[in-house]
């Protein structure tokens, strides 16, 4: 039984958490609104314990063109803006110059690199202090994503992120499982022992 307790602890350990956040981006989700009939979708993956964050957007119909795009934290839900929280003065490799595309890039969140050094400075100093201040900004729905343009320098088209899931790695289920079927086994021992044993 002692073995079974073993494992279930070293599982809770050992389990990630994935977080997942989705955004629509609309000129009317601006402040104040842009009336820009241009669309945007983005997937924010933060991984809590690798301490990456990997950004997932795709946009089109932009009234002017791409100058930069980041994510923004802290502000009231929904509302308000806010200081930008990653790299300045874009997102790394973010296409510039166009009025649709896409972009795919993964974070490391340990590095200075990944934020607006004003982020850090805000948050204690330290990368550790920003992304546990980004966390607690997305979990609480007060960070957005925008794009900016030629045309809306303060930004056209902006989504705030919103959780969809947080879910166990893949090996964090197979650990969690391993656990189960551990503890199962010892539950099984312990019926077929014979009576004279178990005396």
């Amino acid at each position: 039984m002692v073995a079974c307790l073993t494992l279930t602890s070293v599982v809770t350990q050992a389990s990630a958490t994935v977080f997942v956040y989705d955004a629509t981006l609309l000129g009317s989700s601006e402040s104040p609104a842009t009336g820009s009939t241009g669309t945007g979708f983005a997937e924010v993956t933060v991984d809590n314990v690798a301490q990456t964050m990997n950004v997932n957007l795709s946009f089109s119909g932009l009234v002017g063109l791409t100058t930069a795009s980041h994510i923004h934290c802290c502000t009231t839900p929904g509302t308000g803006t806010a200081i930008v929280a990653t790299t300045t003065p874009t997102f790394t490799g973010f296409p510039l110059g166009v009025t649709s595309g896409t972009y795919n890039n993964t974070f490391d969140m340990t590095l200075f690199s990944s934020y607006n050094p004003a982020f850090v400075t805000a948050f204690g100093g330290t990368t550790a202090g920003a992304f546990s201040a980004l966390l607690a900004g997305l979990a609480a729905d007060e960070a957005y994503l925008n794009i900016h343009t030629t045309s809306f320098p303060s930004g056209e088209i902006r989504g705030f992120l919103l959780p969809v899931a947080a879910v166990p790695e893949p090996t964090s289920w197979a650990m969690m499982l391993l656990g189960f079927a551990g503890i199962g086994f010892m539950a099984y021992r312990r019926k077929s022992k014979p009576a004279s044993m178990a005396a």
